[in-house]
């Protein structure tokens, strides 16, 4: 399995990345029934910030990015799912002790650490445009002026076609 296959599977939800229990249980091969009985019989293990349940408004909404799910009767779980922040997956090798596990497990800490890295990345690029924008703004002004020109474009020869027109006709 690849790392993003497991990369796709990461969410981001109330300023959390999380991995959703039904997703964890395809991961593992096993029954996401399995999955959750185990972590109820050690709930002592998962607090609020390993685990915790999605409301139904964080559910649909990751129901809606995921194209392969269906509505209709059997479609979905009736229960809302488990969201497992990295500390609550890492708990998980704890509770399922199988083989297949512990070799998912570590390819999902992995992916974790990629995405951190990434978002990582991501924030300082920004920071440095900004502050290249913030110094060179002056001299890339006209620059900028263009690129909002040809951007507007489309507006500016919509308005011009509706103007009334002068001269022979």
């Amino acid at each position: 399995m690849q790392l993003q296959v497991i990369q796709q599977k990461i969410h981001e939800i109330r300023g959390n990345r999380i991995m959703t229990d039904y997703d964890l249980a395809t991961l593992y091969e096993v029954e996401t029934k399995v999955l959750k009985q185990a972590v109820k019989r050690n709930m002592d293990r998962f607090p609020q910030d390993f685990m915790f349940e999605l409301t139904r408004d964080e559910y649909h909404s990751l129901r809606s990015q995921n194209v392969t799910l269906e509505n209709g009767r059997g479609k979905y779980s009736k229960y809302l799912p488990y969201a497992f922040t990295e500390q609550g997956v890492a708990m998980l090798s704890s509770v399922l002790k199988s083989p297949k596990a512990i070799q998912i497990n570590i390819m999902i800490m992995r992916a974790f650490v990629m995405v951190r890295q990434f978002a990582m990345t991501h924030k300082e690029l920004t920071a440095k445009l900004q502050e290249l924008e913030s110094r060179y703004n002056k001299q890339f002004k006209d620059v900028y002026d263009a690129i909002n020109f040809l951007l507007n474009k489309d507006k500016l020869n919509a308005a011009q076609n509706q103007r009334n027109r002068i001269g022979f006709k």
